[in-house]
C-alpha cells in the first residue's frame, strides 16, 4: 500500500496522512505483517480502528498518553487532529501483526448515527475524539469478526461486518480514554449542568489563580458540598482535577511550542518550576523535559 504524506503543521514534524480511501469507498483495511514500526506520529481526518498483535513492549502514542503496549492492542481514534503513533520500543517480536481500518466521519450520516439504535457507537465515537484502549475480553469477542474483515470480498457485507464490530465494541464500557481533553482541544461533556459550567470556566482561566471557594461559589454551593460533589462527578478532588487541565495544556505547549519549560509551567498556572516538574513527573512518570525529548524524537519523518 501506498499512503501519501504531506506537513500541515507549524510544528514541521507532525505528518497529516491521506488515506486511499475516496469519497465513494465506505472503508478501507489493510493488514500488515512487520517485524518493527516505522511509521512516524501523525494524523488524519479518518476515523482508525487499529488491531496489533505480538507486539509486547511496544510504545503507543495518542495525544499525550505514552504507553507500554500488551500482546493484544485495540484503539480507536476519531479525533481528527489528534496526534497517534505505535513505537518499537521494548519490542523484541518479528512477527507483529497489525490490521488498520479507516472509515470517513460521515460513514453513518446525522439521521442514522442519532437513531437510538446507534446511540452506543455514537457515544463511543465521541469519547474516542481522545482515543479509546479496548479490554483484553473486548478484542477477543471481535477478533474473529476483526479477521474474517480482511476477507471479505462482498463490500455490503463488509460493511455489515464493520457496523457489528463497532456495536459490539460499544458495549465495553469500560473502555479507556487515552488523551487528556486539554491536549486533544475536546471540553469534556458533563451529564450535571453544574460540572460543566465548572469545567468551562477552569478551561477559560486555568493560567490564572483558581480558588475552592470561587469555583464554588459559582454554581452556589459550599465549599465543602462542592468537594464532595466534585468528587463524586469526577471521580478527582477538586485540586486533581485542575492540575489535570493545566497538565494537558503544558503537554500541549510542550508539544507545539519553542517556550521554556520555566515559561510553559507559568503559562499553565503553576507557580513555580520545581512544584510544576514534580506534579508533571508524577502523573507521567517523566519529566517535562524527558517528556518533550522523547514526543519529538517520535515525530522524525521517515
Amino acid at each position: 500500500m501506498h499512503v501519501n504524506i504531506v506537513n500541515t503543521m507549524s510544528t514541521q514534524d507532525v505528518l497529516r496522512e491521506i488515506a486511499p480511501l475516496s469519497e465513494k469507498d465506505c472503508f478501507y483495511v489493510i493488514e500488515r505483517l512487520k517485524s518493527e514500526f516505522n511509521f512516524p506520529i501523525h494524523v488524519h481526518p479518518e476515523y482508525e480502528l487499529n488491531f496489533i498483535e505480538n507486539a509486547k513492549g511496544a510504545q503507543r502514542i495518542v495525544g499525550d498518553s505514552i504507553e507500554k503496549i500488551d500482546d493484544l492492542e485495540l484503539v480507536l481514534i476519531t479525533g481528527e487532529n489528534l496526534e497517534h503513533a505505535w513505537i518499537n520500543h521494548h519490542c523484541q517480536s518479528a512477527s507483529i501483526r497489525e490490521i488498520t481500518v479507516q472509515f470517513h466521519p460521515n460513514l453513518f450520516k446525522d439521521n442514522l448515527i442519532n437513531k437510538n439504535q446507534f446511540r452506543s457507537i455514537k457515544e463511543m465515537f465521541e469519547k474516542a475524539q481522545k482515543g479509546v484502549s479496548f479490554p483484553r475480553e473486548a478484542i477477543e469477542k471481535i477478533r474473529p469478526l476483526l479477521m474474517s474483515l480482511t476477507l471479505e470480498k462482498h463490500g455490503f457485507y463488509s460493511v455489515i461486518k464493520l457496523m457489528t464490530i463497532l456495536h459490539e465494541l460499544s458495549l465495553h464500557f469500560n473502555a479507556r480514554i487515552l488523551s487528556s481533553s486539554s491536549f486533544a482541544g475536546k471540553v469534556e461533556t458533563f451529564d450535571s449542568r453544574r460540572v460543566k459550567k465548572v469545567s468551562e470556566y477552569i478551561e477559560k482561566h486555568f493560567q490564572e489563580k483558581i480558588t475552592l471557594t470561587v469555583i464554588a461559589s459559582l454554581v452556589n454551593m459550599s465549599d465543602i458540598s462542592f468537594s464532595r460533589f466534585i468528587k463524586l462527578r469526577t471521580g478527582k478532588c477538586f485540586s486533581d482535577y485542575v492540575i489535570d487541565i493545566r497538565i494537558g495544556h503544558a503537554i500541549r505547549m510542550l508539544v507545539d511550542s519553542t517556550h521554556s519549560i520555566a515559561e510553559i509551567a507559568f503559562l499553565c498556572g503553576f507557580n513555580n518550576l520545581s512544584n510544576f516538574n514534580r506534579i508533571f513527573k508524577k502523573r507521567k512518570n517523566q519529566t517535562p523535559k524527558e517528556f518533550r525529548e522523547q514526543y519529538r524524537k517520535k515525530k522524525v519523518i521517515v
